[in-house]
C-alpha cells in the first residue's frame, strides 16, 4: 500500500475508471492496492481539475527577468555591446526592479543573447 504520490499514471487511471464505472472506494483501493484516502483524493482531483497528474507546476523561485524584461535586455545588448557591468547599470536605470550583474549574465547565457558579446565578470 503506497502513498498517493507513489502511484503510477496507470494506477491513477485505473482509479478514475473504476470510480466512473461505479466501483466502491473500498473495492477500488483493493483493486489498485492503495489506501482509501488515496482513491478519494485522486478521484476528487480528477473531478475538480480534470487530471490526475501529481506533478507540481510553478515550484521554485519566480524568475527575476521575465519575457518582457528579457526583450528589453536583449534590445539593450543589441544597441550597445558592452560589458555585463555596464549592461546591468543601464538595465537598472530603467523602470524595472534592480538586478545583479550575475542575474544579467545568467539571463544572457540562458537566452543565448551572449553569442554576440563577450561577457566580462569584474568580480
Amino acid at each position: 500500500m503506497g502513498k498517493a504520490a507513489d502511484l503510477s499514471e496507470f494506477d491513477r487511471g485505473q482509479i478514475v475508471m473504476a470510480r466512473r464505472l461505479g466501483t466502491s472506494i473500498t473495492e477500488t483501493a483493493r483493486l489498485v492496492g492503495c489506501l482509501r484516502s488515496a482513491v478519494v483524493s485522486i478521484h476528487a482531483k480528477w473531478i475538480n481539475d480534470g487530471g490526475t497528474s501529481s506533478r507540481r507546476q510553478g515550484d521554485g523561485r519566480p524568475r527575476v527577468i521575465k519575457e518582457k524584461k528579457r526583450r528589453r535586455l536583449s534590445r539593450l545588448v543589441k544597441q550597445n555591446r558592452r560589458q555585463t557591468v555596464q549592461l546591468t547599470a543601464q538595465y537598472n536605470a530603467g523602470p524595472s526592479a534592480n538586478v545583479s550583474e550575475h542575474t544579467v549574465q545568467r539571463t544572457l547565457w540562458i537566452w543565448n543573447c551572449a553569442a554576440d558579446i563577450p561577457l566580462v565578470c569584474l568580480c
